[in-house]
């Protein structure tokens, strides 16, 4: 059981105080205006960029992503890839058993998927220590919960390294292990880390035309050229990778935002992006 390590911190602690969190992210002024039921939809979406921040700051963001999961359906298995903030574990880190526990309850990982991904790469490496602390993953699972309830399985994968050659392995290999299946892969980051407003979005969109244009290899290019301080660039180039696997045809920015936009202004700001990939 991988228990919760940020609940009362980016996120609310409490069942009912969390579901009141998650509601006031929908219907926050720069989130998407309702809180969603999710639909009989026709299962387009394979990919999604989901900011990771507290609540307070990039919920309302987050929260156009996981309308758009709503009225697309409901997935079986969901593989959320996040950054390795920490700096422990392994390079690239899975955990393929178990459960992970949050106030709103448990959600089992999805042995077989995981399994199948772990053997479709030789740099992956099943590791519990480079997810205890990590924070980016866990707060996409409440939203989640809120949405499917228990009615859903996940593969959690976290990533130091995050150069082409890794990120276009990892995204292979999810790619194949995902082909016939009812998965939606979910790339957990920030943009931009405390910088104007003008410099956070000038830059920012020069990596979001990147993510738009399906091209992971321009999108790590382009942030390590501009020196944007995007902390997932790797797990968003690999679910691109694995959505081009996956027969991907778009991506939609849903939303973009930063801290200074959602929690009010300030000199400093982070930016948040929402984006679907679809068939």
């Amino acid at each position: 059981m991988r228990a919760p390590v940020v609940a009362g911190q980016f996120y609310a602690g409490s069942r009912l105080s969390l579901i009141e969190q998650i509601e006031w992210c929908y219907t926050h002024p720069h989130g998407p205006g309702k809180v969603p039921k999710v639909q009989a939809g026709s299962r387009l979406l394979i990919g999604l960029v989901s900011p990771h921040a507290g609540y307070i700051y990039s919920g309302p963001v987050a929260a156009h992503g996981f309308a758009r999961m709503a009225q697309d359906g409901r997935p079986s298995s969901i593989v959320i890839i996040g950054p390795n903030h920490t700096g422990t574990g392994s390079g690239v880190s899975i955990i393929t058993s178990g459960k992970w526990r949050t106030p709103l309850g448990e959600v089992q990982v999805d042995k077989a998927l995981s399994e199948a991904i772990k053997r479709g790469s030789e740099i992956i490496d099943v590791d519990e220590v480079a997810h205890a602390h990590e924070h980016s993953l866990e707060v996409q699972l409440p939203f989640l919960q809120h949405l499917f309830g228990g009615e859903f399985k996940i593969v959690p994968i976290c990533m130091m390294l995050q150069d082409v050659r890794t990120s276009k392995e990892v995204g292979d290999a999810i790619g194949k292990a995902s082909v016939g299946k009812n998965v939606v892969i979910i790339a957990s980051t920030d943009f931009t880390h405390y910088e104007s407003q003008r410099s956070a979005t000038m830059k920012d969109h020069r990596a979001i035309d990147k993510i738009i244009a399906l091209d992971p290899e321009s999108l790590t290019q382009t942030v390590e050229e501009e020196a944007i301080t995007m902390c997932g660039y790797g797990p968003v180039s690999a679910m691109l990778q694995a959505s081009k696997k996956l027969s991907a045809k778009k991506a939609e920015l849903l939303k973009y935002a930063t801290s200074g936009e959602t929690a009010g202004p300030m000199p400093q700001v982070v930016g948040y992006g929402s984006i679907a990939v679809s068939r």
